[in-house]
């Protein structure tokens, strides 16, 4: 077997840095095959192994790639019996390519596990087609990947003036200049839509602010969430809170929840800060946090009013959330 990609060479290959590519198995490398050489289709390289479509091909030599293309012969049942026999042993999207393949050849080779059909000689046009699938679930699969790998931290205040804010301004400055150090990023979301100022306080001056991403609707995506960040000397990325007073019920959980996802995604930590007043979407957001900051003062009020939080929390099922209580300026006496 030969193997043609002229982005690997025995010089430049590495394989911690390998790009994931597309493998063609093809019984030569004529026409169209051989413009692919050296091509990137839907975005990922090519590589071309030459071989007859007898030979067998081993599973492990997909791991890693995008997906494979691999010629049929109907004329030569071992192809088939190849090919049916690599589906069945590797996760690796596999589409089958032969000559002026009929309907019931197709349909054998889609029950076999094959994701697409194309006709050989190879087009590039085709070939894209069938591959844009493949790249925008492995896109989705990354994504799902990231977002699991994510972590929300939220703070919410028992009384308003407890210093909650400046706690988790500075709590996540020290988590971004750790981050930058491994070459991750941390961003602030300041959800207090009425009274938030964490950007003030960090003596930033956004131009854009969480208002804007409502008014994006269904457009938003890590791209806007980027451009709507100001970005701290320490490297925290912040998300300022709406420069006018916003209703709390202006937003659903489920945008409050698309977007802090979005950022877990671009970001890997968030810090998240809620406001005062309890809503439907912060108690979603509380039940997906992995940790919860309670800030209070040392006063009879504070103290009251966090324990009505944290009976609140209760009431919701929510006892299960991994809760710290924060007192604040508290001094021996």
């Amino acid at each position: 077997m030969s193997v043609i990609n002229p982005n690997e060479t025995a010089t430049a290959w590495k394989a911690h840095t390998r790009e994931t590519a597309v493998q063609l198995y093809l019984s030569g490398a004529d026409g169209d095959a051989a413009a692919l050489v050296g091509a990137r289709v839907a975005g990922f390289p090519i590589s071309l192994n030459v071989a007859p479509v007898t030979d067998l091909i081993d599973p492990e030599d997909l791991a890693g790639s995008a997906a494979a293309v691999v010629q049929v012969d109907p004329a030569e049942p071992t192809s088939l019996m190849r090919f049916e026999k690599l589906a069945s042993s590797t996760r690796t999207p596999l589409i089958a390519a032969a000559y002026e393949p009929p309907l019931a050849l197709v349909r054998q080779l889609v029950r076999a596990g094959a994701h697409d059909v194309v006709p050989l000689p190879l087009d590039i046009a085709d070939l894209e087609t069938s591959l844009l699938p493949i790249r925008d679930q492995i896109k989705r699969n990354a994504s799902s990947a990231n977002s699991a790998n994510g972590k929300m931290v939220c703070a919410i205040k028992s009384v308003g003036g407890s210093g909650a804010t400046a706690l988790l301004t500075q709590l996540a400055i020290r988590a971004a200049e750790n981050e930058e150090r491994v070459g991750r990023e941390v961003c602030l979301l300041d959800l207090d839509l009425q009274f938030g100022n964490a950007a003030f306080q960090l003596g930033l001056r956004p131009q854009l602010t969480f208002f804007d991403l409502v008014e994006a609707g269904g457009r938003i995506d890590g791209e806007l969430l980027r451009a709507t960040t100001v970005q701290h000397p320490s490297g925290l990325k912040v998300i300022a809170a709406p420069a006018s007073l916003m209703p709390l019920d202006a937003v659903t959980s489920e945008q409050i929840i698309e977007i802090v996802d979005i950022a877990k995604r671009e970001f890997g930590t968030v810090f998240v800060d809620l406001p005062s007043s309890w809503t439907n979407w912060s108690l979603s957001l509380l039940a997906q946090a992995d940790l919860v900051l309670l800030v209070t003062e040392l006063s009879i009020g504070g103290l009251h009013r966090a324990r009505r939080q944290v009976d609140l929390l209760r009431e919701q099922d929510l006892a299960s959330v991994d809760l710290r209580v924060v007192v604040n300026r508290f001094e021996k006496g």
